[in-house]
């Protein structure tokens, strides 16, 4: 279902379900992150639920220092997402503290990375994402003079890895008409002319608020 005006990207508390045929095909991001085949593929054919909890709090320690411009001390958005699969597939988190530090993660699934997000404010939002982030792809369907965008950086850490996977979120008007929540995903490996690159647009249906609103504010990452 169609996400209500009372859900923007400082209120995406409740449930939110991957809609598969309003999304792109993930498989050739999760391939260039290193997910095996068999992985790939039960992903693919199950159902993704987010569990989003949303919460003001002292920020978590970093686990680099701090980067300029980025919040010290006052209270800042955490986000907390318990991310559910079908298929036998086990879940993931994200637990990402929103004040552009950059703080280190470990699962199952990504690996070793580390990882910084924060808000874009204001009318100008999308015009300041564009200038920060020339990946066009970042950028595409979120309007001008829209709504608030949060930016996610990650870096996978580990030897074979070597990925970066920046996100956009935010709300948009889907293919059918509705509003939805999206995600802009760009995953790149290697650098130069041999640099590989593939993009992903997720969309999510509204499934309702959560059946228990506790946040667990432990564990946060980035």
């Amino acid at each position: 279902m169609a996400a209500p005006a009372s859900k923007t990207i400082h209120n995406l508390n409740g449930k939110w379900q991957m809609n598969k045929s309003l999304s792109g095909d993930f498989g050739a991001v999760l391939s260039l992150q290193g997910i095996g085949f068999l992985v790939r593929k039960a992903i693919s054919a199950g159902t993704i639920t987010l569990h989003v909890s949303q919460i003001q709090a002292p920020p978590s320690e970093p686990s680099e220092d701090p980067i300029e411009g980025s919040a010290k001390t006052e209270n800042v958005t955490h986000i907390n997402i318990d991310q559910t699969m079908t298929g036998g597939i086990k879940g993931t988190t994200e637990r990402r503290c929103v004040d552009n530090r950059r703080r280190e993660h470990s699962d199952w699934l990504f690996g070793h990375v580390v990882g910084r997000t924060l808000f874009y404010k204001g009318p100008g939002a999308a015009v300041a994402l564009a200038k920060d982030f020339p990946d066009a792809f970042l950028a595409e369907g979120w309007p001008e003079d829209g709504e608030d965008l949060l930016v996610s950086y990650v870096k996978n850490l580990d030897k074979a890895g070597g990925w970066e996977a920046t996100q956009v979120w935010g709300f948009q008007t889907a293919k059918d008409g509705t509003r939805r929540y999206v995600r802009n995903i760009v995953v790149t490996k290697g650098e130069g002319s041999s640099q590989q690159r593939v993009t992903v647009q997720l969309i999510y249906d509204f499934l309702g608020e959560l059946d228990d609103a506790k946040a667990d504010d432990g564990d946060l990452t980035y």
